[in-house]
């Protein structure tokens, strides 16, 4: 699989499982056989995805993802992200996807940083 058609299988397996609260079907579409998960608050594989973005929709009801960048090299692509929750918890976010031979995602790592309100520059997250 082409390295464009990676970074467009990232892009919407994220717009399905975040943006239109349908994990299920995101991993249906775009997993591998496996999911190596590197965030230390979600627990490994499909169906620990699945219930951990299932619990997000019910908790955080129109959250949104934004994204502003997506990079790509070799095997991986990155997703530079704006996320939108309730409350101004606001969040810019990497993540980071291996894709198998077979163009599907098997492997996950994220970052987070909270959007404060005033910054010490005057830069943008994004």
């Amino acid at each position: 699989m082409s390295l464009e058609q990676s970074k467009a299988n990232a892009t919407a397996f994220y717009d399905l499982m975040f943006n239109q609260n349908r994990p299920a079907e995101a991993v249906e579409r775009y997993v591998g056989a496996t999911y190596t998960q590197h965030n230390p608050a979600v627990p490994d594989g499909k169906d620990a995805f699945i219930a951990y973005f299932e619990r997000m929709s019910r908790e955080y009801p129109g959250k949104r993802l934004g994204l502003r960048r997506v990079l790509g090299d070799g095997d991986y692509v990155v997703l530079h992200c704006y996320q939108q929750w309730r409350n101004d918890d606001d969040c810019a976010g990497i993540d980071i996807f291996r894709f198998d031979a077979q163009g599907k995602i098997v492997e996950h790592w994220d970052v987070l940083q909270r959007i404060p309100g005033t910054a010490a520059n005057p830069n943008t997250m994004f």
